[in-house]
């Protein structure tokens, strides 16, 4: 598809998307900046006191993140970042200093090999290494028998791009006792932490207090505006700091994203359980819709859903599919899928999907999703 083909179809995704008065999700970057700012201003007074002064470098209201996300993680501090990949690289290669081992021990399809432009190779010398390649985090004894040496062991809870996979809990404290026998520390990028609870049945500290440091982030699942956490042992925090400013991240305000991310804590946190509940009900009636439909063959991964999040494979290119997603939503109001893509461990004609479901989504019955999906379908052609 040429670019100017490209563009026109994304912003008739982003129209039909808007319009559509049935989705099974909606994040803060649907709305307008009217939108988003008038959500700001309702909210903020809620969960800080808009009396206070407006944070410098650090202080205030982005004082009271940190303090916040250290206690709900179970850990000594905890600094506020303003992207999640800078918080990453910083502690990789905090703990690469520490350990005296510049190797970073993590999958293939974790976020820095993926999404990061081989930031850590090229920003901070480190070099990075595979335990497994199956679209699963390691195992126990993958890591225990991995044929050099690594200092830190990096776990991506859930792997997105494996469909937003978890292991079960007793397999991921195997992995990391492996990992501290081999002398490694375990840093957790836990982007979408927050959602992991209902899976491993153990609260946020238990799970965060198996790793030396942890990031989680503001947007992905709690509709913040920007922004992550580092968080860890006080000595480490500190460090980062340092090199948070040598990387330019010790930003003068950011008080509009501090404010949004308190938001997030306060009010879609809690939810998060009922949204991961939901999502194994839609998948379910999505597995029987196109069990029925004329569809050759599909996938769900993970089945059932891990998380709120979950892959969605069909056997057809991404224009076919993103052509009957948009039709579907622009002639009948209702979004079942949003974007889709061909994927680089995927073969040719066949595409996939990410599947979210939050507050928007709980208003479906399984009747309300298989309706849509044979709709769906019916544009296919």
């Amino acid at each position: 598809m040429a670019a100017t083909d490209q563009e026109k179809m994304r912003q008739r995704r982003l129209t039909a998307w808007k319009a559509s008065h049935r989705v099974l999700a909606r994040t803060s970057s649907d709305g307008t900046l009217g939108d988003q700012l008038a959500a700001l201003a309702a909210g903020a007074g809620s969960v800080y006191d808009t009396d206070e002064p407006a944070d410098i470098y650090g202080d205030g209201v982005v004082a009271e993140v940190e303090k916040r996300v250290a206690g709900l993680l179970g850990m000594e501090a905890a600094a506020f970042f303003p992207t999640g990949t800078m918080a990453q690289q910083v502690a990789l290669r905090c703990w690469a200093a520490r350990t005296g081992n510049a190797t970073v021990a993590l999958h293939p399809l974790a976020h820095p090999e993926v999404h990061e432009r081989g930031a850590l190779g090229a920003v901070s010398g480190l070099r990075t290494v595979y335990p497994t390649t199956a679209p699963r985090l390691p195992t126990a004894e993958e890591v225990a028998d991995f044929a050099e040496p690594f200092g830190t062991l990096m776990l991506e809870l859930p792997l997105r791009d494996a469909g937003f996979t978890l292991p079960a809990w007793e397999e991921l404290t195997e992995v990391v006792a492996a990992a501290r026998e081999r002398d490694a520390v375990v840093h957790l990028d836990g982007a979408r932490l927050w959602e992991c609870t209902p899976h491993f049945g153990r609260g946020l500290p238990e799970i965060a207090g198996l790793a030396d440091s942890v990031y989680v982030s503001f947007y992905k699942s709690l509709g913040g505006m920007s922004g992550a956490a580092l968080a860890g042992p006080r000595t480490l925090v500190e460090e980062a700091r340092t090199w948070r400013h040598r990387y330019g991240g010790q930003l003068f305000q950011q008080y509009p994203a501090a404010l949004a991310a308190l938001i997030g804590l306060e009010n879609e946190l809690p939810r998060l359980p009922a949204y991961v509940a939901h999502a194994k009900v839609v998948a379910a009636a999505l597995t029987e819709a196109f069990a029925e439909s004329a569809v050759p063959w599909f996938r769900l991964r993970p089945e059932p859903p891990h998380t709120h999040q979950f892959h969605l494979w069909l056997p057809y290119s991404t224009e076919v599919l993103d052509e009957a997603s948009v039709r579907q939503a622009e002639e009948t109001g209702t979004t079942l899928f949003r974007r889709w893509s061909a994927g680089s461990q995927l073969p040719p004609g066949v595409a996939y999907t990410e599947v979210t479901v939050n507050a928007p989504g709980l208003e479906w019955t399984a009747g309300d999703v298989q309706e849509a999906v044979r709709a769906f379908v019916a544009r296919l052609g």
